[in-house]
């Protein structure tokens, strides 16, 4: 099930299995042909539709599209989207960071920075152990760190804030 949000107000629960198409429930009828690169016709229940994809961001997620002329951005999200947001971890993807959370609880085994250290996205950060696994946290976005507020050997919790950014 994938839920499509259209210039973040439109909503749409989408479940497509083999070749049976529902939209919020209803099952529709569907057909569609590639006529270019990135440019697609549907035929949906008996209307038609010119849909060409203009832009996306790099996780695929986050697009611009063209339907009958008319620019559209959509937001598309699936099951571990969902998942990821329960976990709380849906936010990991920000260019900018302020805080670094404990994305569970566990025990601070190394600190890999230090305060006044520049990061970039992808860069490790500290080493926490949860459930005798080792996880590398790792920079979501590009900051220096300006404050250390964990400690080595210390027990913290989910959502803790463990360095804090500028």
């Amino acid at each position: 099930m994938l839920k499509i949000k259209v210039n973040e107000t439109n909503e749409l629960q989408v479940d497509v299995s083999e070749n049976i198409v529902k939209i919020n429930g209803k099952s529709i009828s569907a057909d569609s042909v590639k006529i270019g690169e990135d440019k697609f016709h549907f035929l949906v229940d008996d209307q038609s539709y010119t849909i060409e994809l203009i832009g996306k961001n790099e996780t695929g997620k986050e697009m611009q599209i063209v339907v009958n002329g008319v620019k559209q951005n959509v937001l598309v999200q699936d099951e571990f989207d969902e998942l990821l947001k329960k976990l709380g971890m849906d936010k990991l993807n920000t260019s900018k960071m302020n805080e670094v959370k404990a994305p569970m609880p566990g025990l601070v085994l190394r600190m890999i920075v230090a305060e006044g250290d520049h990061v970039a996205k992808g860069d490790a950060l500290l080493v926490l152990e949860a459930m005798k696994m080792e996880n590398i946290i790792k920079a979501t976005g590009d900051g220096v760190v300006k404050k250390i507020l964990a400690q080595i050997k210390q027990a913290v919790e989910k959502n803790q804030v463990l360095i804090v950014m500028e």
